[in-house]
């Protein structure tokens, strides 16, 4: 289809982001709790990213943080932020809004029988400090993507865990092209959950209306969860023709190689393996959390953390690879350090959104004038950092607070508040 981009809408680190240690499973998250966080610095890094992407010829969008505190599910609890015991405070202060890539399912026109794009809100039912999250999201969603060739749908009953994009992957030979579509579910985790249903998958492939004969549901890997492969993006991401995965992602990749290879000409899988990378490497460097990108000049290139440059073993095989004339052929290295301490890389911090970006609101879409404007607003009222303790100080409540009603006052985006 004609018109049809990737658009890359990153969450704003908001300025509530902290350290408390709130995610099961993220081993990032676990060992960096209690330690001081740098809203700030963090939301500053996010908007670098996105202006080094669109230095690169891509389209970049943004997602705003939500209220924080969460006072009205403070209310439904009986408590306010003021009273509330600790572990309630963190959830309701939480931040982890910024990892867009939990916030949504997407299918492209192309993909659905009806010719829209389909988003569906996770419901992130598994951990309580996300499971608040999907009210808010599905707001600004439906904000954002109001016209007609949406179609923005509430989030499957949770019953069954649903954790958006990060457990889905597309592979098409362009972005407006008929692709295909992967879910990745889970069953077992060892010492930590499956967070992504297969009823979840199978409920978003039919609310978008997808083909089934272009439609497969993957199973993750029990060793790769128990590793700290708390969603698939820790461990495979695809894009364009190429699916970029490490060796132990998938509990039985050889029939999902074959499916893909049998519908899309010139499909790539590019594996690394074991050998070369361990799965720790991979999940401590965020390796596979990098976003895999299709350049203007049709190429793919990776963003990447710089953790990747420093860990031994990822470096070598990224200058091998590219060294080899692989399927990526450049890389691109990112700060995002802040958001790295608690859990969340490059690829955490976007929902991928192929359409017409005439389509969109363009209060989402962003341009280097609105970057500089963004980074003036998160300057001026970000709070400089956080201690896990002073989650509850009033002071610290009302610069959050403020904080946010600037940023949506430099954005027009009063329907928000």
């Amino acid at each position: 289809m004609s018109g049809i981009v990737e658009i890359n809408f990153d969450g704003l680190v908001g300025p509530s982001h902290n350290y408390a240690g709130l995610s099961l499973g993220n081993l990032a998250s676990a060992r960096n709790a209690g330690e001081v966080s740098y809203p700030r610095a963090a939301a500053l890094q996010g908007l670098a990213k996105m202006r080094a992407n669109l230095a690169l010829g891509l389209a970049q969008g943004l997602f705003v943080p939500p209220p924080r505190p969460a006072r009205a599910w403070l209310a439904a609890l009986g408590t306010t932020i003021e009273r509330a015991e600790p572990a309630l405070a963190a959830n309701a202060m939480s931040a982890s809004t910024m990892w867009a890539a939990n916030a949504a399912t997407v299918s492209p026109a192309p993909d659905t029988a009806n010719g829209k794009c389909h988003l569906t809100v996770a419901n992130l039912k598994s951990m309580p400090h996300r499971s608040l999250e999907w009210p808010d999201t599905l707001k600004q969603l439906r904000l954002a993507f109001s016209r007609d060739a949406f179609a923005v749908h509430a989030p499957v009953p949770p019953a069954f865990g649903d954790e958006g994009a990060a457990n889905h992957m597309r592979l098409a030979g362009a972005h407006g092209e008929p692709g295909l579509e992967l879910f990745v579910y889970g069953i077992a985790g060892g010492a930590f959950p499956a967070r992504q249903h297969l009823q979840a998958s199978k409920a978003v492939a039919r609310l978008h209306r997808l083909d089934p004969e272009r439609t497969l549901f993957v199973e993750q890997s029990e060793e790769a969860i128990a590793a700290g492969a708390f969603h698939n993006d820790v461990v495979a991401v695809a894009n364009g023709r190429v699916l970029f995965a490490h060796e132990k992602a998938f509990a039985d990749k050889a029939p999902m190689l074959d499916w893909c290879g049998a519908r899309l000409p010139d499909f790539a899988f590019v594996e690394v393996a074991e050998a070369e990378v361990p799965l720790a490497d991979a999940i401590r460097s965020y390796l596979f959390n990098s976003q895999l990108v299709t350049l203007p000049d049709g190429t793919s290139a990776l963003v990447a953390p710089t953790e990747c440059r420093d860990t031994s073993s990822v470096k070598t095989w990224i200058d091998a690879h590219i060294a080899g004339n692989g399927a990526i052929r450049q890389v691109r290295y990112v700060d995002v350090r802040q958001s790295m301490a608690n859990g969340g890389g490059p690829a955490c911090l976007r929902l991928r959104v192929q359409c017409d970006p005439a389509d969109v609101d363009p209060r989402f879409l962003l341009d280097e004038a609105k970057i500089d404007a963004l980074s003036a607003v998160v300057e001026a009222h970000w709070p400089g950092e956080i201690a896990v303790d002073a989650l509850q100080d009033p002071a610290l409540v009302a610069h959050v607070e403020r904080a946010r009603a600037a940023l949506l006052e430099a954005l027009d985006l009063s329907d928000l508040l």
